[in-house]
């Protein structure tokens, strides 16, 4: 099987809906608490809702209260692109996905010191979440192995 590409199509952005177009393409916020994966529980990998490339795991998601969803870490560091952020009168690091290009979140330094002390701060409507028993066929079997790792523990 071919290595999978990552991109932003007209196709991709044409399927988004209004919110995630606001989100993704305009560097909107969605409502904390109202959103799809604040509180989800699901065991799986976050992909970017426009390119597909992925972002996090169910296995670096963590409760923080924030009311959206939060991640120590990307799954694949080079997918998270960090941008200085000083709209709203604040001093913020804004994350975008490199490939998408879509406005993904924010990244503060108040996560949990055990796992590195990021919070990777996640509006759920640029997000897609696939399940692990869906990660082959979908194309990232990749990433199979390290569910299969924490499973093992």
């Amino acid at each position: 099987m071919p290595p999978k590409t990552y991109a932003k199509t007209p196709e991709a952005i044409a399927r988004l809906t209004p919110e995630q177009f606001r989100v993704t393409q305009t560097s909107g916020t969605e409502r904390p608490y109202f959103n799809a994966f604040h509180d989800f529980k699901g065991e799986g990998l976050y992909v970017d809702i426009v390119s597909g490339e992925p972002l996090f795991t169910s296995l670096d998601k963590f409760d923080s209260g924030c009311g959206w969803p939060s991640f120590t870490r990307p799954i694949v560091a080079q997918h998270v692109v960090e941008l200085s952020d000083t709209s709203l009168g604040m001093r913020r690091v804004e994350v975008r996905s490199a490939h998408g290009d879509s406005h993904l979140g924010h990244v503060f330094n108040d996560g949990p010191i055990e796992d590195g002390g990021l919070r990777y701060c996640i509006n759920s409507a640029s997000l897609r979440f696939v399940p692990v028993t869906e990660l082959e066929a979908e194309g990232y079997g990749e990433f199979r192995a390290i569910f299969d790792e924490e499973d093992e523990k």
